[in-house]
C-alpha cells in the first residue's frame, strides 16, 4: 500500500524542492551523496543485504564535514513529512475520517448526543459549564530551536493557504516539477514561498548553543498563544455556537470559554534549581504585559468599529451624554491598558511604577465590554456587538489579564526539610522524624493559631529560605496570575496539610488551591487512602469548599512499573478517587500529567478522553501539553481551531455518555496482566545489576544530558541509577535507538502467560468491548510498529562490549514476544493492521531514518572515543537527535 495520492504528491514534492535547495545551496555533490544513500537505504529496507553492507560501510566512512549535511538533508526531508501528513489529515478530516482516527467534529457529536438520547437543554447546560484547562509546560526533549519551529510553522502555513486559495490538495508535486522545468519562470507563489522557507531553514544554524532559561521557555509558551491560540479561539468559539444554535436553539452564552491555559513554565520548581521566586514574578509580569499588549490592539481596533451614536441608558449615564459612546468608554479601557502594559515593563525592568490606574485583574474591563455589548443588543446592533465585540469578551474570558495561570510545583520533602527547620528552631523537637498522627496533629494546631509560626529572626538554609521565599512570592503576586500548588510525590494527607500551614504561615489570605500528585504505583494504590483520610479532616473539608483536584502521574508511574501496570493502576486510582469525592460531596477535577509519548500516557487525544474510567470525566478536564506536542497540536491556527474543538467534542462526550463498568471478568484478567507485567518489568530494570551500563552505552542517554534542551537538569539528584533519572531523558534515549523499551517491556510476558492458560478469547472481548483495555493495547501495538530490531542490533554491534551484548539480545528477544502476543489478541496480520494509514506513513519513513540512526551510532562512537571531541562532530550528532525524533514524531 502507498500513502494517499495527494499526500504523496506533496511529500514528493517537497523532496524535490529540497533537491534543488541543496544543488542551490550546498553543490552538487552533496546532493549525489543524499540521493547514493537515499537509494541505498531504500533496497537495504526492500531486503537487500548486499546494499545494507554498503549503506553502513558509506556513512561509517564519511568525514565530520560530510555527515553533518547528509545527516541535515535526512532530517529536513522527515519534518517536512511531517508538515506535509498534518496539513493532509487537518484538511482531509474536514470531510472524512481520513486518518483513521475520530475526527472530534462539535456539530457531529452534538448530533450525536442528542441522538443517542441527551435533551437539548441537557447538552447546553454541560457545554456551558464545560472546565478544561490545557497546561503548557516544557520537559527537556524539545530539540529543535524556536528559530527553526517558527520557520517550520511558516511552511505549514504556506501548504494551509494553498487550501484556503484553491481547496486542492496534492498538486505540488505537478507545480515544483513545473516550476523546475521554466528554470523558475513563470514564477508559481505558492512554490517561491516554500522555497524561500526551506532555503532559510537549510542556510539556519539548528543548534541550540545556550541552555535556555526557565524565562525562555516561558516565552516560548506565549509566542504559541499570542501567534496561534489568540487568533483560532474565536473560530473555535464560533463552531461550538454554531453547533448549539443548531442542536439546542440557544447559542454559546457570552461570557463562557469552555477551554483556558495554564503553565509551568517559571513555576515548576521540582528538581529544577533554576526556578526561583523572581522566575516565577518576571514570568507572571511578562504574561501580564502580554495580555495588556493583545487587548490593547484589540480595543484600538474595536473604536474604529464601533461609532454607533445609539446606546441605552447604563451606557449614556456612563460617558455623560457624549456623541460617540462606545469610543469614549473605550478611550478609557485604552488609557488603562496601555498603564497596564508600561507598568509591566517598568517592573520588568526592576523600576517602580507610577501609581496611574492600570488593570490589576479582568474585572473592571470585563464589565466595561459588557456594557457596551448589552448596549448594542438593547438598541437593535446585536449583529454588530457579535463581531470583534464579543471576540474580545471571549478572549478577556479565556486568557484573562494574565494570558496564562502560572502553577506552582515542588516537592513534598521540600516542605517537610522548611518546617522541619522551623520545628527544631522552636526547639519543638524534629518534625522529619515525627509520624503521621503527630504530623498532622501539630500541622492541624498551628494552621488554625493566630500567632505567628516563623520569628522575624528564623535563621535557615538556602533551601529552606527558597521555599519560604515562594510562599512570600505567591502571596504578594495573587491567585489572579497564579493557579494551583502541587505537590510531587504526595505520600501522605501531612504533606498537602503542610503546604496549607506553610500559606498560611507567610500571611496569605487567599490562599492557592493545593493538588497533590500521584506518581509512582506504590502511590497510585494510596491515593484513595490518603484523600479519604484528607477529607475526614474537619478544617480541610471546609477549606476546599466542595472542590478537589487531583494529579496523576503517567511518567513516573510507568517508569516505576511499566506501561500496562501504570495504566493499570492509574485507571484504578482514578475510579477510587471518584467514589471517594462522591461520598463526601466533593467535585474531582482530574489533572493528568501526559506527555507525548505512549510511555508517558500520549496517543490520540480524543480515544485518551474516552477510555477514561466511568465518572471520572464530568464537565471538567485538566491535562499537561508538555514538549514538542505543543508545537504539534498549536503549530497553526488550523491546528488549534481542531485541537480545541477536539477537546471540547471529546470532553462533552465523556461527560454526558454513561459508560458501563468493566466486567468482573475483565477487571480480574487485567489485575493479573498488571501485576505479571510489573514483575517482568522490574527484574530487567531493577534486579539486573548492569542493566543500567547497557542503557547508557547502547542509547544516547549520556549524551542527550549534555544537550542545551532544557532548563531542568535531566536527573533530580546526581549518581544512582534509572530511579534518579527523569522518565522523559528515560522515554527519550530509548526512542533515538528505536528500542522504545519503556512502553512495551514487560507487556509481552503478561500477555503470552495469559494466553498460554487459555485466556485468549476473554483478552479479545475485553479488546473489543472495552475501550481503556482497546486503546492500550493499540498504543502498545503502535509503539512496537514503530521499534527497529536491525538499529537496536547496530547500536549493540558498535557502541556496546561484547560482555553486555546478551542484554540486548534478551530485550529484542522479549520485543518479539510482545510483538506475536498483540496479534494474538488484536486479530490482526500485522502490527497496526487496524491503522493502515498509520502503518504505510510508518514503512515510508523508515528508509530515511535509516541512515540518521546509522549516522548517529558512528557519531557516537567517535565522540565517546575522545575526551575532546570537534565541535562539528557534536553539531552532527544533535542533527541526529532532532532527525530521528522528526521520523518517530516523538521524543520524550
Amino acid at each position: 500500500m502507498k500513502l494517499p495520492e495527494p499526500l504523496r504528491s506533496d511529500v514528493r514534492g517537497l523532496g524535490a524542492l529540497l533537491g534543488e535547495i541543496l544543488k542551490s545551496q550546498a553543490g552538487g555533490a552533496l546532493y549525489e551523496r543524499v540521493e547514493q544513500v537515499r537509494s541505498l537505504a531504500k533496497r537495504s529496507r526492500r531486503g537487500d543485504a548486499t546494499a545494507s553492507q554498503v549503506l553502513s560501510k558509506t556513512l561509517a566512512d564519511l568525514p565530520v564535514g560530510e555527515a553533518l549535511p547528509v545527516a541535515r538533508a535526512f532530517s529536513l526531508f522527515l519534518t517536512l513529512v511531517n508538515l506535509a501528513e498534518t496539513n493532509y489529515r487537518l484538511h482531509a478530516a474536514n470531510e472524512s475520517d481520513a486518518s483513521g482516527s475520530p475526527i472530534g467534529n462539535c456539530m457531529d457529536a452534538f448530533g450525536s448526543l442528542i441522538a443517542s438520547g441527551v435533551t437539548p437543554s441537557q447538552l447546553h447546560d454541560a457545554v456551558a459549564q464545560l472546565q478544561i484547562e490545557l497546561v503548557l509546560t516544557a520537559h527537556p526533549t524539545q530539540v529543535m530551536r524556536r528559530t527553526m519551529l517558527q520557520k517550520f510553522s511558516a511552511i505549514a502555513q504556506v501548504l494551509e493557504e494553498r487550501e484556503a486559495s484553491t481547496g486542492k490538495q496534492g498538486d505540488l508535486q505537478s507545480r515544483v516539477k513545473k516550476n523546475t522545468e521554466m528554470g523558475g519562470l513563470p514564477n508559481d507563489e505558492m512554490v517561491e514561498a516554500l522555497q524561500r522557507e526551506v532555503t532559510a531553514v537549510w542556510d539556519s544554524d539548528e543548534v541550540i548553543r545556550d541552555r535556555p532559561t526557565p524565562t525562555d521557555e516561558a516565552r516560548g509558551g506565549l509566542v504559541i498563544l499570542e501567534q496561534v491560540v489568540w487568533k483560532a479561539l474565536p473560530t473555535w468559539l464560533r463552531r461550538i455556537d454554531s453547533a448549539l444554535r443548531e442542536h439546542t436553539g440557544r447559542g454559546l452564552p457570552v461570557e463562557v470559554a469552555p477551554v483556558r491555559f495554564g503553565s509551568w513554565m517559571g513555576g515548576d520548581r521540582d528538581g529544577n534549581p533554576n526556578v526561583k521566586p523572581s522566575t516565577t514574578v518576571e514570568v507572571c509580569r511578562l504574561g501580564r504585559w502580554m495580555a495588556a499588549d493583545l487587548f490593547l490592539r484589540e480595543v484600538e481596533l474595536l473604536r474604529e468599529e464601533l461609532s454607533s451614536q445609539s446606546c441605552n441608558s447604563e451606557l449614556r449615564e456612563r460617558v455623560a451624554g457624549a456623541r460617540e459612546p462606545y469610543r469614549e468608554i473605550l478611550a478609557e479601557a485604552r488609557e488603562r491598558l496601555r498603564n497596564t502594559r508600561t507598568r509591566m515593563e517598568v517592573l520588568l525592568d526592576d523600576a517602580i511604577p507610577d501609581n496611574s490606574p492600570y488593570y490589576a485583574d479582568a474585572h473592571e474591563f470585563r464589565e466595561l465590554l459588557l456594557l457596551c455589548y448589552r448596549s448594542l443588543c438593547e438598541v437593535g446592533q446585536e449583529i454588530v456587538a457579535r463581531g470583534r465585540l464579543l471576540d474580545t469578551i471571549r478572549r478577556l474570558c479565556c486568557f484573562g489579564m494574565t494570558m496564562v495561570r502560572v502553577d506552582l510545583r515542588q516537592e513534598s520533602t521540600r516542605h517537610t526539610d522548611a518546617i522541619d527547620a522551623i520545628t527544631r528552631h522552636l526547639g519543638l523537637g524534629s518534625y522529619a522524624s515525627w509520624d503521621e498522627a503527630k504530623r498532622q496533629e501539630f500541622l492541624l494546631a498551628e494552621v488554625t493559631n493566630k500567632r505567628p509560626l516563623i520569628p522575624d529572626d528564623f535563621p535557615c538554609s538556602d533551601e529552606v529560605k527558597d521555599v519560604l521565599d515562594t510562599f512570600r512570592m505567591a502571596k504578594e503576586v495573587g491567585t489572579e496570575a497564579l493557579g494551583v500548588y502541587i505537590i510531587s510525590m504526595t505520600k501522605q494527607p501531612s504533606d498537602i496539610l503542610a503546604v496549607e500551614l506553610l500559606q498560611k504561615a507567610v500571611g496569605n489570605r487567599n490562599p492557592q488551591h493545593v493538588v497533590p500528585l500521584f506518581e509512582t504505583i506504590d502511590d497510585l494504590q494510596a491515593a484513595g487512602s490518603v484523600m479519604r483520610r484528607l477529607f475526614e479532616v474537619p478544617y480541610y473539608l471546609g477549606r476546599i469548599n466542595g472542590r478537589q483536584q487531583v494529579m496523576i502521574g503517567y511518567s513516573d508511574s510507568a517508569k516505576d512499573g511499566g506501561r500496562l501496570a501504570a495504566n493499570w493502576e492509574l485507571y484504578r486510582a482514578q475510579e477510587e478517587l471518584v467514589q471517594i469525592c462522591s461520598d463526601f460531596d466533593i467535585h474531582l477535577t482530574l489533572f493528568h500529567g501526559r506527555g507525548g509519548t505512549v510511555a508517558r500516557g500520549g496517543g490520540p487525544m480524543h480515544i485518551a478522553i474516552q477510555s477514561q474510567p466511568p465518572g471520572s470525566i464530568n464537565g471538567t478536564l485538566r491535562v499537561t501539553e508538555q514538549g514538542e506536542m505543543i508545537q504539534a497540536k498549536f503549530g497553526s491556527s488550523s491546528m488549534a481551531v481542531r485541537t480545541l474543538e477536539e477537546y471540547t467534542a471529546a470532553t462533552i462526550e465523556a461527560t454526558l455518555v454513561k459508560r458501563r463498568d468493566p466486567k468482573p471478568e475483565w477487571r480480574e484478567c487485567l489485575e493479573e496482566l498488571a501485576r505479571v507485567s510489573c514483575e517482568h518489568y522490574r527484574s530487567v530494570v531493577r534486579d539486573n545489576e548492569r542493566f543500567v551500563e547497557y542503557f547508557r552505552l547502547a542509547t544516547p542517554e549520556i549524551e542527550l544530558g549534555k544537550l542545551n534542551i532544557g532548563s531542568r537538569p535531566a536527573r533530580r539528584r546526581q549518581g544512582g541509577g534509572i530511579e534518579t533519572l527523569r522518565a522523559i531523558p528515560w522515554i527519550f534515549a530509548w526512542t533515538q535507538n528505536r528500542l522504545c523499551l519503556p512502553s512495551w517491556l514487560g507487556v509481552g510476558a503478561a500477555l503470552q502467560r495469559s494466553l498460554d492458560e487459555g485466556g485468549g478469547e476473554l483478552m479479545k472481548e475485553m479488546y473489543r468491548e472495552w475501550p481503556f483495555f482497546g486503546s492500550t493495547i493499540d498504543l502498545i501495538e503502535m509503539v512496537c510498529a514503530k521499534a527497529d530490531l536491525t538499529a537496536s542490533v547496530h547500536y549493540d554491534k558498535n557502541l556496546v562490549p561484547p560482555e553486555l551484548r546478551p542484554i540486548g539480545e534478551e530485550l529484542r528477544d522479549r520485543l518479539q514476544t510482545t510483538t506475536s502476543a498483540l496479534l494474538q489478541v488484536t486479530g490482526n496480520d500485522a502490527l497496526m493492521g487496524g491503522y493502515p494509514a498509520g502503518r504505510i506513513s510508518l514503512d515510508a519513513r523508515n528508509p530515511y531514518m535509516d541512515p540518521i540512526n546509522l549516522l548517529q551510532v558512528e557519531l557516537l562512537r567517535r565522540l565517546r572515543a575522545t575526551d575532546t571531541p570537534d565541535h562539528h562532530l557534536w553539531e552532527a550528532f544533535v542533527v541526529t537527535v532532532n532527525g530521528i525524533a522528526a521520523g518517530m514524531r516523538n521524543t520524550g
